[in-house]
């Protein structure tokens, strides 16, 4: 059975993703807690993205899919942010990653047909107020993307997902009552903000053989914002 590597996945949209992947994959999962992984039958690593060295002997010798999911929501206008909180983001959102992606990299190529999957933001590629330091960390991620697919075809494909607001633990502070929902639905031309199982079934598509002509792609998942309005 092939092996997937999930930094992060014991809540947002890590946990609808172990569900999915698990049918198909044995399923590594690699974040700060197990509360809602101990029915899921995954190898649980305890693992902290802005702290902890990843363990390579922890995981087997050929992985076959990784996705990085930890990430920030940090929405303030740009006279507000310190120099602090732009590091603050690029080390969670960029530089966690690319620590662990150097770690992995070897399992990944010797698996000689793997996917990687990251996160990106909506807010990229349509410039949004408040957004200018997850964009900046985002972007980054963007350039990375296409970056490492570039340099590791055909034996890697690499690839990110790039959402608008989902409904997640991470945007609570945004989606915590129903007016606030309906406002941010209303902005979608989807009329409806987007679900964890949206972006989850997404990652699972972009780490199965059907998109194995895909790669270097920024897939927006984003109830159409990114492209109507």
């Amino acid at each position: 059975m092939k092996n997937i590597l999930m930094i992060g996945g014991s809540y947002g949209i890590g946990l609808p993703l172990v569900k999915i992947l698990k049918k198909d994959f044995k399923v590594h999962v690699a974040c700060r807690t197990n509360d809602q992984l101990q029915s899921e039958n995954v190898n649980f690593i305890k693992f902290d993205a802005l702290n902890d060295e990843f363990d390579n002997s922890l995981i087997p010798d050929e992985i076959h899919g990784f996705v990085y999911l930890p990430g920030s929501i940090n929405l303030r206008p740009f006279k507000g942010l310190s120099v602090e909180a732009f590091k603050q983001d690029l080390e969670i959102n960029l530089i966690s990653l690319i620590k662990v992606l150097k770690t992995v990299m070897p399992k990944l190529i010797a698996a000689d047909n793997s996917s990687i999957v990251l996160m990106s933001t909506v807010a990229v590629q349509r410039g949004m107020p408040f957004h200018s330091s997850v964009s900046a960390s985002k972007g980054a991620i963007e350039g990375l993307t296409k970056s490492l697919a570039a340099e590791y075809a055909p034996k890697i494909r690499v690839n990110a997902v790039a959402p608008s607001i989902v409904d997640t633990p991470l945007a609570n502070r945004f989606l915590n009552n129903d007016l606030k929902i309906e406002k941010s639905a209303q902005k979608h031309p989807m009329k409806r903000v987007g679900n964890s199982t949206d972006i989850a079934e997404t990652i699972n598509f972009l780490l199965s053989e059907k998109s194995s002509w895909m790669t270097g792609q920024i897939i927006g998942i984003d109830g159409g914002t990114s492209t109507l309005s």
